[in-house]
């Protein structure tokens, strides 16, 4: 049994955190927050909580409420926790590689959750195991913990810095000790992490939508380059990397993010629907009304209808209660199951012609499939616009990404991506229009690797493994 093929980037997975010096039960709050997040991972969850003074786990495969219930966040309850929901990037899908990850160390318990990917893990797990490191998970956070457990005798903010000083790559963490919550962002805040406060008790989460779902007050986002911590003085901030500059992954505000949340200064939902109104100057044309494709397409098509002046409409109907990843038994099937989940609204489409509006084209197929419904639905014309630019490279930095050769926009030229999608016409915002919908005024960079193949880190050189070795 494979899991579906979808037209789309994987996500990459949620982290959130919380530190309490009093009475509180941290897991149940952890619980929602992770709930809020479970748009950025629906294979596995985890909770760490701290209770009297020992970290206890419980962690498994599937949704939020499929791995918690109401008995085991009481059990776990706890002052302070950390949680995850993962899409595997890095590791396979099991129950062994699911986050938190919880060990023994000379400074005592340590958690770790890790939202990203590390571009030189390898390296250093090689060098670890050489060292006799031992590793039980084939994750990329499980690297960071034993480079932390190495300097441990340093203390654990120490150890934190000097680990953190050794990866590479893109990363939102959040680590928990008795004592501590510490939250790290890589030097270039490719990958989203943000503060927040529930009364006296700080957080540290992927979103801001997960702050606002457990009724706490957005503070900021942690810089690029920056640990923060929070325990029983307070907060506190150590910046690790001397020469940062915030390149997010442009793909957080194009699909991964809830339209809800904001990073790093921008809304979500309203860089979506500016990128639908710059995408109705740049690809305008003659249609009776604009449909996007549910959820993060209508954003997108809100913006498109409200300068092109084409009515907006719902033509694609979603089924709530199917997940972003689900099982099919054949590849004929996967390609038919995007049906399953969408649905054309016959009566909106019958006899119109339809711009469809789609936040992305990543392999085609379920693209292809759409306009197939749609048609079949008596759509007379499908003019297909995309809110982000064309999908020509792969990503590093914690998206499951598909090999160069499945992206479709690696191998083909727009015009042959609609004739084999199926649609009349079909174009796709500019980098430069994209950018403006971004930057909305802000002087502020982004990670723009999966559209043009620039990235904001390298691979790694020989010289990272002497440094380590060192």
């Amino acid at each position: 049994m494979k899991k579906v093929e979808q037209d789309k980037f994987k996500d990459e997975c949620g982290v959130f955190g919380i530190f309490s010096n009093g009475e509180f039960n941290a897991a149940s709050v952890t619980y929602y927050g992770l709930y809020a997040l479970q748009h950025r991972g629906q294979e596995s969850a985890g909770i760490v909580a701290c209770k009297d003074n020992e970290l206890v786990c419980h962690k498994g495969m599937g949704l939020v409420n499929d791995v918690f219930n109401e008995e085991i966040i009481n059990k776990l309850s706890g002052t302070s926790a950390i949680g995850h929901v993962r899409y595997s990037t890095t590791g396979s899908s099991n129950a062994i590689n699911a986050q938190p990850l919880l060990s023994e160390f000379k400074l005592g318990s340590i958690a770790i959750a890790h939202n990203g990917n590390l571009v030189n893990a390898d390296i250093i797990r090689e060098l670890l195991e050489d060292g006799g490191s031992l590793f039980q998970t084939s994750i990329d956070s499980e690297v960071i913990l034993n480079l932390i457990a190495k300097g441990a005798k340093k203390g654990i903010e120490n150890a934190v810095i000097d680990a953190i000083q050794a990866v590479k790559g893109a990363y939102g963490i959040v680590i928990l000790t008795k004592d501590a919550l510490i939250g790290v962002r890589d030097p270039n805040a490719i990958r989203p992490l943000c503060i927040g406060k529930l009364n006296d008790n700080y957080i540290f989460c992927s979103e801001s939508c997960a702050i606002d779902a457990v009724g706490g007050e957005f503070i900021r986002d942690v810089k690029p380059g920056e640990i923060v911590i929070a325990d029983k003085d307070g907060l506190r901030s150590i910046m690790f990397a001397e020469q940062t500059k915030c390149e997010t992954c442009a793909f957080e505000y194009v699909y991964f993010a809830r339209p809800d949340s904001t990073i790093d200064g921008i809304n979500v939902y309203t860089s979506r629907e500016i990128c639908g109104e710059i995408l109705a100057k740049e690809a305008p044309v003659e249609a009776d009304i604009v449909i996007g494709v549910p959820d993060s397409g209508l954003s997108a098509a809100a913006g498109f209808a409200k300068v092109s002046g084409i009515p907006y409409g719902i033509g694609l109907i979603k089924n709530k209660y199917v997940g972003r990843t689900f099982i099919a038994p054949s590849q004929e099937l996967r390609e038919k199951a995007v049906s399953v989940k969408l649905n054309a609204l016959k009566v909106v489409v019958e006899g119109k012609r339809v711009v469809l509006i789609d936040d992305s084209i990543v392999r085609g197929t379920t693209s292809k499939r759409l306009v197939d419904i749609l048609k079949k639905a008596g759509a007379k014309e499908i003019h297909f616009r995309v809110s982000s630019p064309v999908v020509k490279c792969p990503c590093y930095f914690g998206i499951d990404t598909a090999y160069r050769k499945d992206l479709v926009g690696a191998s083909m030229s727009v015009d042959e991506i609609r004739d084999f999608i199926g649609a009349d016409s079909l174009a796709y915002i500019s980098i430069d229009g994209m950018l403006d919908a971004l930057r909305g005024g802000k002087s502020k960079g982004f990670c723009l690797g999966c559209f043009n193949g620039v990235y904001p880190v390298s691979a790694p050189r020989e010289t990272d493994k002497e440094r380590l070795e060192r």
